[in-house]
């Protein structure tokens, strides 16, 4: 590889983790790796809030900082309702708190009154009416009542997965009227075996369908729509113990389909140098699939509750900014966090973060009397802004008469373009891209043509892939498959499998592949993105009692072996196909969900 001594080498590469550059083949299994990291845990002790400790806070000229509410133990997420009712979820209460302040002056009028009870409870979003709860694997909804108690309590979706290390839930509607769900990861750096883990997830507001809009986000907690261009962008938490300063807060301007580097990656192209992906991947390759932050902050301040201003009772200049409560950190010292930041956008694009509100870091760094979580505006356009440590909510308003700003929505087209990418279109086998007169024979050990798939192979149960066979074909290079669901909506047709570069001497696919990028066996095989946004086969998972959906395995016999990296969607892989369709050929099965699942 070189003949530089091995304490160069182990110098070189940590002089590039720390710049933030790629470490190449020093972060593979097995490689040498010698990477050693100074890292510090650092908890500033928690203080009480006093009178002189709360005046202390500081804001900029014109804000004024008070207590809106205290004593409420562990005060997370935060939800205003439009006649200004503030509810806030405790998760380790397990539950959610309503707070009103009917006189006006600022402060909640009594101490709450718990309107619902589930174990984890922490997202909350307010929409036509109901109040939604996210705990760590169920969405509740609940309808408010006039007086700010809600109804009973009925359960959207009870299967998110497993928490771990981030069992942080939360939920916000889009512009285009779908929840997303932020579902962090099970661990610091590791590879999920569930492809839900580390995701920003979008789902029907009737908990029918869902699917996995972003990838790569280690524990992106907080996330908002810019008010003037309706694009989405969200804060994600860095990886630990790799030192005082790496890695960075990510900023990242989400986008469906998008991976965001978690685990190997971060910031603007670094490497993580504990971890190895799976399949075969390089770092280098893996790296080349991820989309670098946009911005970065000072490393473990553990962004949370993130909202943009619409306009309303702060200055014009603050409107299409957003605010980030920064809960602090535990692996840094000196500690960074314990704040509320602000991010200005200029043109859509963020330009830098500063601090707004400051002060809850106390004796030099050595304390803190609160540590930042949620963040909400309320009904006069004040920001609201929860602890988790002593239990207040505080209210940040501004004092300095400037005319208010109308309050401005964000559009809901960049969101629905993105949804509806790839819909509309013919399945993969009546397109032009795999025009061809030779037929295939496709054929398998468990799905006889035109009859009911096993359940088995659906996502109600194993969700294993199917054993496959096909004919061989002459003058073959390779085989891909494409499998579709024609009768999905709203998505038409619904992408359940992209499978490549399958080797032209392999005609027999056995059941229970992998769902990874790439495969090792049959070695080499690529796997690309489905409908649901994750690598590898995605089995039937049609609404219950639909009529029975039809599931097209397509396959196809190629000159060539395609240049298309893993992780591809169906178009990127027919445009690549185009003009190499030597045959084709297809199985058709069919599913039906007739009974609900329990949760």
């Amino acid at each position: 590889m070189t003949n530089r001594p091995f304490h160069m080498l182990r110098y070189a590469a940590v002089a590039a983790a720390s710049a933030g550059l790629a470490l190449g083949a020093f972060a593979q299994q097995g490689d040498g790796t010698d990477v050693p990291i100074r890292t510090n845990v650092f908890k500033p002790a928690k203080v009480d809030l006093t009178q002189e400790r709360l005046a202390a806070i500081k804001a900029p000229e014109g804000f004024s900082v008070s207590v809106f509410a205290n004593s409420l133990k562990n005060a997370r997420i935060l939800a205003v309702a439009p006649d200004g009712t503030v509810y806030v979820s405790r998760r380790d209460q397990g539950d959610v708190v309503m707070l009103r302040d009917e006189d006006g002056d600022g402060r909640a009028d009594n101490g709450g009154l718990i309107v619902a009870s589930r174990a984890g409870a922490h997202g909350l979003a307010i929409r036509d009416g109901s109040l939604y709860i996210a705990t760590v694997k169920e969405v509740f909804k609940a309808p408010i009542k006039p007086d700010g108690t809600l109804g009973d309590l009925e359960m959207l979706l009870g299967d998110l997965p497993d928490s771990g290390q981030h069992p942080n839930r939360t939920i916000a509607f889009g512009p285009d009227g779908m929840l997303y769900i932020s579902v962090g990861s099970t661990c610091n750096a590791c590879n999920e075996s569930n492809p839900e883990n580390a995701t920003l997830l979008r789902a029907s507001p009737d908990g029918k369908s869902r699917t996995i809009f972003a990838s790569g986000l280690r524990n992106t907690i907080g996330f908002g729509w810019d008010p003037r261009t309706g694009e989405l962008w969200g804060m994600d938490h860095g990886i630990d113990f790799l030192g005082d300063d790496v890695q960075p807060e990510e900023l990242n301007r989400i986008e469906r389909g998008k991976q965001y580097g978690w685990p190997h990656i971060w910031g603007a192209g670094g490497v993580n140098p504990q971890s190895t992906p799976v399949g075969d991947i390089s770092k280098e390759q893996w790296k080349a699939l991820s989309t670098p932050m946009a911005l970065g902050y000072t490393a473990h301040a553990a962004p949370m509750q993130m909202l943009f201003y619409p306009g309303g009772a702060f200055p014009a200049q603050y409107t299409g900014d957003a605010f980030v409560a920064m809960r602090g950190s535990w692996n840094r010292n000196p500690a960074s966090g314990y704040e509320i930041v602000r991010v200005r956008f200029a043109d859509g694009k963020p330009q830098k973060f500063e601090p707004f509100v400051t002060g809850f870091l106390t004796d030099g760094g050595k304390t803190h009397i609160a540590r930042p979580v949620g963040l909400a505006l309320a009904k006069d356009g004040a920001l609201l802004m929860s602890d988790d440590a002593n239990g207040t909510i505080y209210r940040v308003a501004y004092r300095g008469g400037t005319t208010p700003v109308a309050a401005a929505t964000a559009p809901a087209g960049p969101m629905q373009q993105q949804a509806m990418q790839g819909s509309g279109v013919p399945l993969a086998k009546d397109r032009e891209e795999t025009r061809t007169a030779a037929t295939i024979t496709v054929t398998s050990a468990t799905i006889a043509p035109q009859a009911a798939i096993p359940p088995k192979h659906s996502e109600y149960a194993d969700g294993v892939s199917p054993q496959l066979s096909w004919s061989a074909v002459s003058g073959t290079r390779s085989y891909a498959i494409v499998m579709e669901d024609p009768d999905a909506k709203p998505v038409t047709p619904f992408v359940h499998w992209l499978a490549w570069n399958i080797p032209a001497t392999v005609t027999h696919l056995p059941e229970g592949l992998q769902e990874q990028l790439r495969l090792t066996e049959p070695d080499g095989v690529l796997q690309g993105a489905t409908t649901r946004g994750s690598p590898g086969y995605f089995g039937p998972r049609p609404p219950v009692m639909d009529p029975p959906h039809h599931y097209h395995f397509q396959v196809f016999a190629l000159d060539t072996v395609l240049q298309v990296p893993p992780g591809a969607d169906r178009d990127q892989l027919l445009a690549a196909m185009r003009g190499h369709v030597l045959a084709k050929g297809e199985l058709v099965g069919t599913f039906q969900q007739q009974v609900k699942p329990p949760k």
